[in-house]
């Protein structure tokens, strides 16, 4: 079990959104992440990565860090409780259907 491992080790055991909303204990709706576990997964990542050098201060104190990614996974959990991933547009194929602006000189028109 998860509970006689270090952080890092834990970490490393989880496989799926569930595993890692169900061991920083966060209550969860089965349909919410069956539709988004893959986006709320990849804002966790966004959020972790954000956070960079303010996660270091951490470092020491795996409780604190263990509260830390507690926060996130929370907030990117929420972030499709409250909207959806059409809305949230986490993954860049989302992003691709929205206007482009493009420059073209008067000179390559002539």
């Amino acid at each position: 079990m998860t509970e006689d491992l270090t952080l890092d080790e834990a970490l490393d055991e989880l496989v799926s959104a569930e595993d890692f909303l169900e061991y920083f204990a966060i209550p969860f709706d089965a349909a919410v992440v069956h539709v988004n576990r893959l986006h709320i997964m990849q804002r966790f990542h966004d959020y972790l990565s954000q956070s960079g050098d303010s996660l270091a201060e951490y470092e020491d104190n795996e409780e604190s860090l263990k509260s830390v990614y507690q926060a996130l996974l929370t907030r990117a959990y929420q972030d499709f409780v409250e909207s959806d991933a059409l809305t949230e547009k986490v993954f860049k194929v989302f992003k691709m259907h929205e206007p482009q602006t493009t420059f073209v000189p008067l000179e390559s028109l002539l």
